[in-house]
């Protein structure tokens, strides 16, 4: 059987094909800049990556591009085949606590919860209804990234404002990367077989979060009502002083737009050293770049900062760390100044074995912590997109 993870963003769609259920990848691309007049598509397939320019004028568009070249590199001999297409959506607010199929009620929910995430949920309401009209015979299922974090207590998820900004507007920390979270939790319990497992997952990408798992289900996340909140990012400022954005409206004469686009676009690392990418920061701080040494060490601060604050939440139970996403699966020297500032836990770096992996090496995984380390750390590859698949899988079996 066939399935199909599909991840629509503002202006791209990246999309995934999986033969169920032994889970294997048989092709996947994205799409980008849809819209735009420079706008192309890459494929990968059998190990080799193929891009095409051409105009995309918008996401149905996009999606008529994917299933034709699925079938041209034979993925699928028949549209048909595919029976279930699983949708990354970003806020499911406080209704939905796992996936679902998609019906019209759901649709409408969708886009009621836009209000929390105006970037994102346009794309994933337009790559949805592209793709039952494209596969109307297939089923429809929204994956949604806050979905993990609906165990997470009232007195962790609520925030300290007037009760009617919860009750009437649904004010509160929902928590993003569930998906990601999830998947990890999951791996974590079967390499320690372990299923009331208490973890401190570390999801550090260009987004980033860090959660608290206890007894197998989040406890606490950083991120908040939107994916602003929480940790320094690539481009996000991650928690900051809420009366800073009146202050320079005051100060500056900037909109509030203005300020809410320099708060989550040209922030963070960006903001501090002009460079968004970690590995161009490391670069950088090798070059005697100052700002990139200062940018570096202020993530890092902060990282370490919220380990420790859910090593306590946890009371002390930490069954092991775990470091994911892109910065952490590839960025030894990123991963060796996080464990530096945890030493006062009693954990140890082996810096041989950190030293060795990366997604990029023959060694993608493994614990990177002394033998005689308090808490043992380990470094996982994510894959939102098998959790995707899985979830539609289940729906069409």
């Amino acid at each position: 059987m066939k399935v199909l993870c599909v991840n629509a963003g503002s202006s791209s769609l990246k999309f995934q094909l999986y033969e169920m259920p032994a889970e294997i990848s048989v092709i996947g691309g994205y799409v980008e800049k849809i819209g735009a007049p420079d706008s192309f598509y890459t494929i990968k397939h059998e190990g080799k990556k193929t891009e095409v320019k051409k105009e995309i004028k918008d996401h149905a568009a996009a999606v008529k591009i994917m299933l034709e070249e699925l079938v041209n590199y034979g993925a699928v001999k028949d549209l048909n085949e595919i029976r279930a297409v699983g949708h990354r959506v970003v806020h499911g607010g406080e209704k939905y606590a796992d996936s679902v199929i998609i019906t019209d009620e759901v649709m409408k929910d969708i886009k009621e919860f836009t209000k929390f995430a105006p970037l994102h949920h346009p794309g994933n309401i337009a790559g949805i209804k592209a793709m039952e009209e494209a596969l109307p015979e297939a089923v429809q299922v929204a994956v949604f990234d806050t979905a993990f974090h609906q165990t997470i207590p009232k007195v962790q998820y609520m925030y300290p404002v007037p009760m009617e900004w919860y009750k009437k507007y649904g004010v509160r920390k929902y928590g993003f990367h569930g998906t990601s979270h999830k998947y990890i939790t999951e791996v974590m319990q079967k390499k320690l077989g372990k299923e009331n497992i208490n973890l401190i997952v570390c999801h550090v990408g260009s987004g980033a979060s860090i959660t608290a798992v206890k007894e197998g289900k989040s406890y606490d996340t950083t991120m908040g009502l939107t994916p602003l909140d929480g940790l320094m990012m690539g481009t996000r400022s991650g928690s900051i002083d809420p009366s800073i954005v009146k202050y320079m409206i005051d100060e500056s004469g900037m909109t509030y737009a203005e300020i809410d686009t320099a708060l989550n676009k040209q922030s963070g690392l960006l903001g501090i050293c002009g460079h968004n990418d970690n590995r161009d920061v490391e670069n950088a701080i090798k070059e005697g770049d100052e700002d990139a040494r200062l940018a570096l060490d202020m993530y890092v601060d902060r990282i370490v900062r919220h380990i420790a604050e859910y090593y306590l939440e946890l009371g002390g139970q930490v069954d092991a760390i775990a470091f994911t996403a892109g910065v952490l699966e590839n960025g030894a020297e990123t991963r060796a100044s996080i464990i530096k500032g945890l030493a006062p836990l009693g954990i140890k770096l082996n810096e041989e074995v950190n030293n060795a992996i990366a997604g990029f090496k023959e060694i993608t995984s493994g614990i990177i912590t002394a033998e005689d380390s308090t808490i043992p750390v380990y470094v996982e590859p994510t894959n939102e997109e098998v959790m995707i698949i899985r979830d539609a899988y289940k729906f069409c079996k």
